[in-house]
């Protein structure tokens, strides 16, 4: 998997002009990635939870596929130079927009499911919400204490495409079923993941005392 790392040429040649038009115009990549995060959050509150799988999930895909449009920016305005600020802003917003799309499945299954379908699906995604967090949490403090723990098999793009590509074959007229299981199957690949990266800062910091 990791599809994020191998998306990241596709997304520069792609967005590469719309992000050197919106420098043109002076538009701040903060701008862009607040404006950004405002739509996900929008769009995963209000179209998932009433049932709007097809539109939720082709509104979220785009805007998740034009979320690396402030990063081509930053690099266009400021080349190689570090952007503390800036990477900050996008990593903390991310949290907000992973969280909202995971809580708005919770709700759809809460607001139009009953059941089994419902138990099983709030669980899933409420899973997938809790251990998402804390996926990016492990790879932040272990790059706090100065670790690269970039590994994993459920990195934050796929765990978005995972959960949207479900959403969107039960919206067509999959069963709910299927949502449930692909949500419950991402869950235990974060944890899977979480252990992984546990397993480098571990590594990298006790090493041979570890054995």
């Amino acid at each position: 998997m990791v599809l994020g790392n191998r998306g990241r040429g596709f997304s520069s040649t792609v967005f590469g002009p719309l992000a050197r038009l919106l420098v043109r115009w002076r538009v701040s990549p903060d701008a862009v990635t607040v404006a950004g995060t405002v739509a996900v959050v929008a769009a995963s509150l209000t179209l998932l939870p009433n049932g709007y799988l097809v539109a939720g999930a082709l509104v979220l895909g785009v805007l998740v596929l034009t979320d690396s449009i402030d990063g081509i920016m930053a690099r266009e305005v400021h080349g190689d130079t570090p952007r503390p600020y800036g990477e900050f802003l996008d990593s903390t917003l991310d949290r907000f927009s992973d969280g909202a799309i995971f809580a708005g499945l919770t709700l759809f299954f809460v607001l139009r499911t009953d059941g089994a379908t419902r138990t099983w699906g709030v669980a899933a995604a409420v899973g997938c919400l809790a251990l998402g967090g804390l996926v990016s949490y492990a790879r932040a403090k272990a790059q706090a204490l100065d670790v690269v723990a970039k590994v994993g098999i459920a990195e934050r793009a796929d765990r978005l495409i995972v959960a949207l590509v479900a959403t969107l074959l039960v919206g067509l007229g999959l069963p709910e079923a299927v949502l449930v299981a692909a949500l419950g199957l991402l869950a235990l690949a974060s944890l899977w993941t979480v252990g992984q990266r546990m397993r480098v800062v571990r590594h990298a910091l006790v090493g041979e005392r570890a054995r």
